[in-house]
């Protein structure tokens, strides 16, 4: 299902960019005045990325997992929406009396995004062929410069360790490329494995088959067997 999904969203951007493609092509011959068609277009390309935020946002408020209201829960709703959504300002109020959380999103751009999401227990997601959950298998890590430095997290059995490396490699590029990313450079944050792999969202991980255990690594310990004694 989450195939066809993706394979939705991919042709209605390739339509949409067909769509502003052809009009770069359109409005010079329609208007001799280039400052007018540049308006026109600017206009349409702008609509067309708000309509796909509040479709984004929708699809998040849909699917999000918010068992309860607690403070903690609460917290990684906004964690998320504030990296699927950088540099907005979020809002969130919960309503204890209905069950259900207030959410706001005030974009940069003037933008305002608004919708409600209801407490709702975490279903395990459902396969159109098979309902089998895949398992996680430890997945250590550690970099080149320091292999005695390691951090645990874990990666679905059917990824193999070159796989997950290669999958853990695009997450960091992705992530330093995303609006979060690039506002904590802004921050002079130090672009490095320790502080990506301490502040990318969960959901990132999960969307490759990675997860992570600890945000801290841990060195190695050279275990060391007891004597035993002679009866």
């Amino acid at each position: 299902m989450k195939q066809v999904a993706n394979t939705k969203t991919t042709t209605k951007t390739m339509s949409e960019a067909q769509l502003l493609e052809l009009l770069k092509q359109v409005l010079p011959k329609a208007t001799r005045d280039p400052q007018l068609a540049g308006r026109i277009y600017q206009a349409i390309e702008s609509e067309l990325k708000a309509k796909a935020r509040l479709t984004a946002f929708d699809k998040f408020c849909g699917v999000v997992e918010l068992p309860n209201l607690e403070a903690k829960t609460i917290e990684d709703v906004k964690l998320q929406l504030a990296a699927s959504f950088g540099g907005g300002d979020v809002t969130l109020k919960p309503n204890r009396k209905e069950q259900s959380l207030a959410v706001e999103v005030d974009l940069p751009d003037g933008m305002q995004l608004s919708s409600e999401i209801k407490v709702r227990p975490v279903l395990a997601e459902e396969s159109g062929e098979q309902d089998v959950a895949l398992k996680f298998v430890p997945f250590p890590v550690c970099l080149p410069g320091d292999p005695e430095l390691v951090w645990l997290m874990a990666r679905h059995e059917n990824l193999s360790p070159e796989e997950g490396s290669i999958a853990l490699a695009k997450v960091e590029e992705e992530f330093w490329a995303s609006k979060t990313g690039q506002k904590l450079l802004r921050d002079r944050v130090e672009r490095s494995f320790a502080e990506f792999i301490s502040r990318v969202p969960g959901g990132m991980l999960s969307e490759v088959g990675l997860k992570r255990h600890y945000k801290m690594p841990e060195p190695i310990r050279s275990h060391r067997r007891l004597a035993t004694k002679g009866r």
